[in-house]
């Protein structure tokens, strides 16, 4: 093949060394890394040997394209659908205080280590004494990474090989057809369903436990729907009776994770009052409604608890550095955006709403927020929504910043709900760059 005459322009794109040179380029080298780097300038320079781009382009592309980049690809995106705990964009968002903890927990620190003795210590301790101090109704706390997990070494831990005693009104699937009753299966504990799905009384719970291979109780918030009608369940006293009566454990999974009762979601469980109804161990998540990291929680008899703690399961679930130091900050201190985002005035929502309404022209429409995760299913956060064209949706997703609205009724809805008051200056910016993009 012939070579190119003199004249190709293809001889005008910069070289790799020139580029690489370029003070942006070296700027963005500490937060990128060399392979990032060299990765952008060579897509570049082959964008311009195609034709694609003119040769002269390539240095201003590079210098863009370093500028926009991060070393991780998860975008922030501000949540305007109204839905506090948002599956899809990572449930709870951390509150300042999580964050500088785990900042502080990012380096070496002294996870396991007595830094007065100079000896190992026990792993999560603080976080443990966090976790007691706001739920005083456990004897005893254990954090591992996530919800499922807390679920899997109860059951490996407590009826691995024996009968796990669940209602069919709580034998659950939830999103990305996850099923509760598949999970403790693996564990090689046996179900024994009792009653059926809309009913199940005391006596069906009896009558199981005169098989002497059961290993545990287990009673399951079924978090995102309910049944309504002609129902029944058994209560937690009752089975607090029944259970020792046989030397068996009651296990209450809650899902969604309150501590403590929150008068706005009355039917919602939480950890203090299910264990003085009579649980002898609640599991809960960390990044829903208590508004931490992801983690799974272990709260209750200080010998069933630790229990757990010494199986060897337990160190293939255990939580991070990072989470410790989060769930801890979140306990001990400042309410959680989640919180906030909860209890939020709707006064305020409307003054805020209306505001942005006027600022791009368009009406403000009443606008239910949601628990979401799973928490209080069909319980309405009385709200406002801005109205905007459907088409703006998705302009609004992929926009900078990445907006997050509710599609719904042919509309695109801006829910500021859940987005913090000094960021509605950049919803405002994104809604204007949409609608200008139409």
């Amino acid at each position: 093949m012939s070579k190119p005459p003199v004249t190709d322009p293809r001889r005008r794109i910069p070289r790799t060394d020139a580029l690489l040179a370029l003070p942006a380029v070296s700027a963005a080298r500490a937060r990128l890394g060399d392979t990032a780097i060299r990765d952008i300038i060579r897509q570049a320079q082959d964008a311009a040997r195609r034709g694609e781009t003119p040769p002269d382009d390539v240095e201003r592309i590079v210098v863009e394209s370093v500028s926009a980049s991060y070393a991780s690809s998860i975008r922030p995106v501000l949540n305007a659908t109204g839905v506090v705990v948002h599956t899809n964009l990572g449930r709870a968002p951390l509150s300042p205080a999580a964050l500088d903890a785990v900042g502080a927990a990012s380096g070496y620190v002294d996870v396991e280590l007595d830094l007065e003795s100079g000896t190992r210590s026990k792993r999560g301790a603080a976080t443990r004494s966090a976790l007691l101090r706001a739920c005083p109704a456990a004897e005893d706390a254990l954090m591992v990474n996530n919800g499922a997990a807390a679920l899997v070494l109860a059951t490996t831990a407590l009826a691995a090989g024996r009968a796990v005693v669940i209602s069919r009104g709580e034998m659950i699937e939830i999103g990305a057809g996850f099923r509760l009753t598949e999970l403790i299966a693996s564990t090689g504990a046996r179900l024994h369903e009792v009653g059926t799905t809309n009913r199940t009384h005391a006596r069906d719970y009896a009558d199981a436990l005169t098989d002497d291979d059961v290993g545990a109780i287990l009673k399951v918030h079924p978090s995102n729907f309910r049944v309504e009608g002609f129902t029944s369940e058994t209560s937690l006293s009752e089975l607090r009776g029944l259970a020792r009566a046989h030397g068996v454990p009651v296990v209450a999974d809650i899902g969604s994770g309150l501590l403590q009762p929150d008068p706005l979601l009355p039917d919602e469980p939480d950890a203090t009052t299910t264990l003085e109804s009579g649980a002898d161990l609640v599991i809960a998540s960390g990044d829903k409604l208590l508004g931490g990291p992801q983690a799974g929680l272990l709260l209750g008899d200080g010998a069933l608890v630790q229990r757990l703690a010494k199986h060897p399961l337990a160190r293939a679930v255990r939580a991070d550095k990072l989470a410790l130091a989060a769930m801890e900050a979140t306990v001990g201190g400042p309410r959680p955006p989640v919180w906030e985002y909860l209890h939020a005035d709707p006064d305020r929502l409307r003054v805020r709403t209306e505001s942005l309404g006027t600022a791009v022209g368009f009406p403000i429409v009443a606008h239910d927020g949601r628990v979401g995760g799973g928490g209080a299913p069909g319980v309405p956060l009385p709200g406002w929504a801005v109205r905007l064209p459907v088409a703006t949706a998705a302009r609004l997703r992929v926009g900078d910043p990445a907006v997050l609205p509710r599609v719904h009724d042919d509309a695109c809805l801006v829910d500021l709900r859940c987005v913090p008051e000094a960021d509605d200056v950049r919803v405002l910016a994104a809604i204007r760059q949409a609608l200008g993009a139409s």
